[in-house]
């Protein structure tokens, strides 16, 4: 089995859930009492929150940069960031590796086509919904995109960095999230993407009119297929 490396720790809430998917797959598909092999690089969350807010990409780019090379060094195979939002850096991190990096918009789509949707809502952080890193990726891999308006963003994000990330589910938020997810589906959506790896923790099947796909779920269900393949050229 090919150890997984995982860059987290953006928040640790939603790391936890990557480490039970990838343990629950592994075991689902081996049996018995196998579970993945990891490698974590568990970041302060403060000093990456602080590279957004001052809009320092070039110092967080290097943060995970060097944090996937540890990962790297201790035998992964395969790098994972944990988070949507700092996948602003892939490219900075995947060219710092001689090993691939799992791109977590590349999975969604994939599991998007899976189930036959082709348009999808995007429910993440401003960042997420409106730069190309993100959002660009899906549409390059056949989706259209739906994103919130303006002022539904502003309060996404509120969500996200004031409750969601310190380890808060609040009721009026979710509320408000699913309002949201029912503007999506008026304006076509056929699903909607937790964009946020922590936005599982509060979007729960029975609050959205759509399917989700919750993209933390996705991404380590993905290394988890990954990890348990065959390499090419093994029978």
């Amino acid at each position: 089995m090919r150890k997984i490396g995982l860059v987290g720790g953006m928040s640790w809430h939603s790391t936890l859930e990557y480490y039970r998917v990838l343990n629950e797959q592994v075991a689902a598909t081996r049996g018995g009492h196998a579970s993945a092999r990891v490698v974590l690089e568990s970041l302060d969350f403060a000093e990456i929150r602080e590279c957004q807010q001052t809009g320092d990409w070039r110092r967080a780019g290097r943060l995970l940069a060097e944090a996937a090379l540890r990962c790297q060094a201790s035998g992964a195979e395969v790098v994972v960031i944990c988070t949507n939002l700092m996948h602003r850096v892939a490219d900075e991190v995947e060219a710092a590796l001689d090993v691939p990096l799992l791109h977590i918009a590349d999975a969604i789509a994939d599991a998007a086509h899976a189930r036959g949707w082709s348009q999808v809502g995007v429910l993440g952080t401003s960042w997420v919904a409106a730069e190309d890193f993100y959002v660009g990726r899906l549409a390059r891999n056949g989706l259209r995109v739906h994103v919130p308006s303006p002022d539904e963003q502003t309060e996404i994000d509120r969500v996200i960095f004031e409750e969601l990330t310190l380890g808060r589910v609040e009721e009026p938020s979710r509320a408000a999230y699913a309002e949201v997810i029912g503007r999506l589906r008026d304006a076509g959506a056929e699903a909607v993407v937790l964009a946020c790896t922590e936005v599982g923790l509060l979007v729960r099947p029975e609050d959205s009119v759509l399917p989700l796909l919750d993209s933390a779920d996705i991404h380590a269900e993905a290394a988890a297929a990954f990890a348990v393949a065959e390499p090419a050229g093994v029978s």
